[in-house]
């Protein structure tokens, strides 16, 4: 199997040091473990949106997010395009289905403000069916607000520099290529139009029940751990009383023994040939 090439050097000067960054996300994750605890045992409801320019830092963000949350209570939700059906529906309902019951955590990997992001700008929408999404996005996160549900959104900003060294990583690694896109490359010629739309977005849709909040994420560690202690700080959570736990003694044996091995399929011992 080839090698995976080295990535680019980066554009980014005055980097977070790595164990720096690893100690510090490591007791972020450990309080997002707390926030999640307390989401589920009071029955909240959290919705956090990740948006941001194609090689931004989503994933990555949501992935340390999520590192060492219980999948069954934090949940990603990354929806294709839509299909034939779901085109002729109200525009959030896809996105009403994916909402959090009580106790779960729902991380949105791009969300709703797909309407006014790549939609506007490739020219998926019309002109009506994007200035409606403008004026109905704030009555619809109101909503949400106001029957409790706490909504947070972060845009992940990324300079046209950072992109492109992000981009020419990818399209040399074959492990990540598959994150790229026609449409991600040609971000690169509409860049001013995405600027553009992101602009008009954020003047209708930042309002004080939910408002934007802006990661820089040239410096990806930064970017995490900044994302990260924020979203932690906005929420009044504390440490949930947990039942202590004991391993209880291992009975005595009963006379069970064990099928031969020769009668089961084993999967081979691949690892064991990479000894010298």
């Amino acid at each position: 199997m080839a090698k995976r090439p080295k990535a680019p050097r980066t554009t980014v000067t005055n980097r977070i040091p790595r164990q720096v960054y690893e100690d510090e996300l490591f007791r972020l994750q450990a309080e997002l473990v707390t926030l999640q605890e307390w989401v589920r045992s009071t029955g909240q409801r959290l919705v956090v949106i990740f948006e941001g320019r194609d090689a931004a830092g989503k994933g990555s963000t949501i992935k340390r997010v999520t590192q060492f949350l219980n999948p069954r209570v934090a949940r990603i939700v990354a929806l294709p395009a839509p299909n034939d059906r779901e085109s002729t529906q109200w525009y959030f309902q896809r996105y009403v289905e994916q909402l959090p019951a009580a106790g779960e955590i729902v991380l949105f990997d791009r969300s709703w403000y797909n309407r006014a992001g790549v939609e506007r700008v490739m020219g998926f929408v019309t002109n009506n069916e994007y200035h409606r999404f403008l004026h109905q996005c704030p009555l619809f996160e109101r909503m949400l607000v106001e029957d409790g549900v706490l909504l947070r959104k972060y845009w992940f900003s990324v300079s046209d520099a950072e992109q492109e060294v992000r981009f020419r990583s990818r399209l040399r690694d074959p492990m990540r290529r598959w994150k790229l896109s026609p449409m991600d490359l040609e971000s690169i010629t509409r860049w001013e139009d995405y600027s553009r739309a992101k602009d008009q977005m954020l003047v209708h849709t930042d309002i004080p029940e939910a408002p934007w909040w802006i990661v820089e994420s040239d410096d990806k560690r930064r970017a995490r751990l900044n994302m990260i202690s924020h979203l932690l700080s906005t929420i009044d959570y504390r440490e949930v009383q947990r039942l202590p736990l004991r391993l209880p003694p291992r009975p005595a044996s009963t006379g069970y023994v064990r099928p031969p091995r020769q009668d089961q399929n084993y999967v081979p011992d691949y690892a064991g040939g990479l000894l010298p």
